[in-house]
Parts: structure tokens; sequence; C-alpha cells
């Protein structure tokens, strides 16, 4: 039985209300910014012991509405009660003293630091000792480290720095971060937007666990199939509003039952029906892109790879396969130890980054944050960032118009549904899910003949995905190329016209997503069965 669902039976076995006060309840919360209304009077209350589901579009309020929980923000209106009592969180060491975590979409590790030194940052006890300050117990904490990985199933190494731990491996560290004081309700947001599929699985797993052993959880996610999967109850935000909520059944008698159910949770969310499946590429057309025998030298390569105009070529692998050091070589940050590539003919091999762009070369980064956009610019220069030879905002060689650079940010913003309150404001005033957006449409403005999209979806909802996949879809029927990577196997067979698999840095299968097996790709990225490419 689910801890979340459990009834409380009278003598004559008739239920009975249960009185047990929820273990989170928000009443009337409201948060603006400037004319921007991020939450409208939202209600909410969180079983104990449940996994809870908060879905909406990116800028609908859930990630403001968490962090007003955790203490990060205050609200304008309205009260927040855990377990029935009223509290009034001034930062987020106030929540955690309430038993409330939070792991947010965007780690906050310190890569030079260990694992243990993470985890003990702002927290560890100090104090003088006579007239001696008190060192830190190390030693102590990483013990203490060791026994809550081993309890959870992480296995982490506590004395590893955070800069050399795959992004599934930061993902539980951050997870320990939360639970390291040994808090009672978690809060995730898009915890697995980062993770590759068995990664997801073992983050499901430990999720399932924890509510096993009576943790709360509230799980902000945009993929259906993890809400429908974990999640005893979901609320919808729309518009920063309760657009509505469901109770999630465990099993269904009829799969039509749970079709219908995941279509009212879209319909709710985004206001209409999930949008429709694209088609596939009708027309090929010579190479853009040709790679041959590519190497770094170290971990990536050889490899010989063409991407085709006309189709959308994906590249799928378990992370930390390569896939990095590929767009690295790509794109001119890592320079390559041999082999060559080519752009519609044109060796760009030893071209400098800013060249390649210039030749026809756009890029979605995977690392939005430290490669796509600058937190300290507004959305107007995040949105002309790379423009570097002035077009199309420059009247001479030597003066870039600020009129047409707001111009053209406004159409970015316009055409690709970014919801901006203004487009001076600061990028950081954009949801993530809009960043992203903003980052697909500046580089789609570039009119490439190649892209390279690294987990272009990644924190996107169903409707910003829907139009992302229209857009390089787009492309690629005007003849351009697409290089898709992404850990996403449902967007890799919903846009990709042909799949190729990496594995340590080698192609080690190659298929049409129309003859595609999923079996057989998941045994070329495991290593479990060699194939030799066709």
């Amino acid at each position: 039985m689910n801890p979340g669902r459990e009834e409380t039976l009278t003598t004559d076995g008739a239920p009975r209300p249960d009185t047990t006060p929820p273990a989170i309840r928000l009443v009337g919360v409201s948060k603006h910014f400037g004319p921007v209304k991020a939450n409208r009077s939202i209600d909410l209350s969180v079983r104990p012991g449940s996994i809870h589901g908060l879905l909406g579009e990116n800028g609908a309020g859930k990630s403001t509405l968490m962090k007003i929980l955790f203490g990060m923000m205050r609200p304008d209106a309205g009260r927040i009660e855990i377990g029935g009592r009223p509290v009034a969180f001034r930062s987020s060491a106030d929540a955690l003293s309430a038993g409330i975590g939070m792991v947010q979409q965007h780690f906050s590790l310190i890569g030079k630091l260990t694992v243990v030194e993470n985890l003990i940052l702002g927290r560890a006890a100090t104090g003088f000792v006579g007239r001696w300050l008190r060192p830190l117990d190390l030693e102590s904490a990483r013990r203490r480290a060791i026994e809550l990985s081993e309890r959870l199933g992480f296995g982490i190494d506590p004395m590893a720095r955070c800069e050399t731990l795959s992004v599934s491996a930061r993902q539980k560290v951050e997870i320990l971060k939360a639970l390291w004081g040994g808090v009672t309700t978690l809060v995730l947001d898009e915890p697995t937007a980062a993770l590759s599929p068995p990664d997801a699985e073992e983050l499901y797993a430990l999720l399932q666990n924890l509510q096993r052993q009576g943790t709360t959880i509230v799980l902000i996610s945009h993929k259906m199939p993890e809400i429908m999967r974990l999640c005893d109850r979901v609320t919808v935000l729309r518009d920063g509003a309760v657009a509505g909520e469901a109770d999630v059944p465990r099993t269904f008698a009829d799969p039509a039952e749970r079709h219908a159910l995941e279509a009212k949770l879209v319909r709710l969310m985004i206001g209409r029906n999930r949008p429709e499946v694209p088609s596939r590429s009708s027309h090929i057309w010579p190479s853009v892109l040709s790679v041959r025998q590519l190497s770094d030298g170290e971990r990536f390569g050889p490899i010989d790879l063409d991407v085709r105009g006309g189709e959308i070529l994906a590249v799928v692998g378990v992370e930390g396969n390569g896939q990095a050091q590929f767009v690295e070589l790509l794109m001119g940050l890592r320079p390559a130890a041999g082999g060559s590539i080519t752009l519609d003919g044109r060796n760009v091999t030893g071209m400098s980054t800013l060249n390649r762009f210039q030749s026809g070369i756009a890029h979605i980064p995977e690392d939005r944050h430290n490669l796509a956009v600058a937190d300290a610019m507004s959305i107007v220069d995040n949105a002309s960032i790379g423009f570097v030879d002035g077009a199309p905002f420059a009247p001479t060689p030597f003066w870039l118009s600020r009129r047409r650079r707001a111009r053209f940010a406004a159409g970015i913003v316009r055409r690709h549904k970014v919801r901006a309150a203004s487009i001076e404001g600061p990028v950081t005033s954009l949801s993530g899910g809009n960043q992203q957006k903003l980052v697909v449409g500046r580089e789609l403005s570039r009119a490439p003949r190649l892209m390279i999209a690294a987990q272009p979806t990644r924190g996107l909802d169903i409707g910003s995905t829907a139009a992302v996949h229209e857009a390089l879809i787009g492309l690629r029927d005007r003849g351009g190329g697409v290089l898709l990577l992404s850990l996403d196997l449902t967007e890799v067979f919903t846009i990709a016209d042909r799949i190729v698999v990496l594995r340590q840095g080698r192609i080690v299968g190659e298929t049409t997503t129309a003859e595609a097996d999923i079996d057989r790709i998941g045994s070329w990225m495991s290593g479990v069965e060699q194939e030799a490419r066709p």
C-alpha cells in the first residue's frame, strides 16, 4: 500500500476521514516580480509519505513556489503550514530546520571540493575551545557520508572531487546534501533532466525507497511517464495558478484509462492536446558534415561519420562515453590529434570556433549556464552573443545598433514563445526552460548549414519541447543537417532519421530510426553485445 494513501477504518469496517495533517500545506501563496505574477493565490496540500508531482510549462511558477517553500524567497501573500503548524521561513536554514530539503535543477556543488566537503559546507560544527578554534571533524563526516551513501545504494567516494564526477554521480551528491540534515520532506526540481535512462532508473528506485522509509517527496517534472510511474497525486500549474489536480492510480484496469489521464494532465498543463508527432525526412541532400578518423588522442576516436543535408542524425550513448569530447572537437574547443572535419566540402579542422560559426555551424550547448548564456547580461545581450561580425546589427562596421539588437531579441522572444517580462531584464529573470528557448532561437537565427544540438530539450515542458523539435525539423527540411546528441531515447525516436551509438569514444552501432530495435541499441550502449558497425 502506498504510504500516501493509507485509510483509517472504523470498527464497522467503514473508512473514516484521515485526521493526519498534511506534510505541506500552502494557502493562497502569491509572488510577483514587477508586473509578472509568478504565483497567483496557490493552494497546495501534500500528504505525508507520498510522492506529489508538480507539473507545468516553463514559467508556470513551479520552481518559484518551491523556492518559497524552501525559504529562498518570501511570498507576497499566503501562508505555509508544515505538519499542521504555521511557519514563516526567513532562509533555507529555517526550512532545513523544519525538515525540508531541496535539490535544485542546476547543481550547486563546488567542483574543487571533495564530496564530503560539499556535504558539510555551511553546516560543519566549529567553535572555540578556550582560545582555540575547533577544527572541522572531516573524518566523522567521511564515515557518516559512507554510511548514508551505502544506505541509499549510491556507492559515492566521499573523498572524490566533485569536478571529477559524472553528471549522475553529482546528482546523487546533491541528494545526499539535501538529506544530510535528516530531512523528512524532499523537493526535487527536474532531477532526471541531466540523467541517462539507466541513471534515471537508479533515481526512481531511490525515490521509491525513500518513500518506503517515510520521506515525503515533491517532484517537479515535465516527463509524463515519470509522473505516472512515481507519483501518488499531481498538481498542475499554468500561468502561475493551479489549473487542476488528480490522483494517480498505481495500476489501471484498462490502458485507455491511463491514456485518458495523461491526456487530461497535458491539456491542463498546456491548454491544448499533446502536439502531433512530426513527419520523417522526405529528401536527403549531400553531406553537410564529414568526419574522417577524428580523434583527440585521449578518450575519443578515431571515428568516421557523415551528417547529410535533410536529415537529423542522433548520437546516443551512456553519459560520459565521449559525447562532450566530440562536440568540443567539432566546435574547435578541443584540438584534434588526428583526422579531419569537413563542412560542405571545406576543411574546417584547424579553424577557430568563431570561424566555424561564420562558416555555417550553430551550437546548442549541453551546459547552458557555462557555455550558452551570460548570467550578468540582459536578454538582449544574450540574444546577440556570437554575432561578432556585426550582422544583423551593424549600420557600420564599427558600431552595433542597440535598437536593432533589441528588435532582433524581441523577434526571438516572439517566435519561440520565450516568457519574458522585458527583453531589457537580466537573462536570470527567465526560467531555465525559457533560457533554453532563447538559446535555441539565437542559434537557429544564424541560418546554419549544420546544427549541433546537445540535449536541446533538457528541462523543457511538452509544448516547448515540441516547438524545439519543430524548429530542428524545419532546418532539416530546408536542407540543413542536424547532429542531435541526446540522452532521451524518446526524443531520438521522435525526430531522428538515423542513429549512431557511441561507447568509450567509438561508434559501435548504426541504424535508421525506422529499423531501430530498442534492445539492440541498449546492448550497444551497455557493451553487453559486441557488434560491428554496419
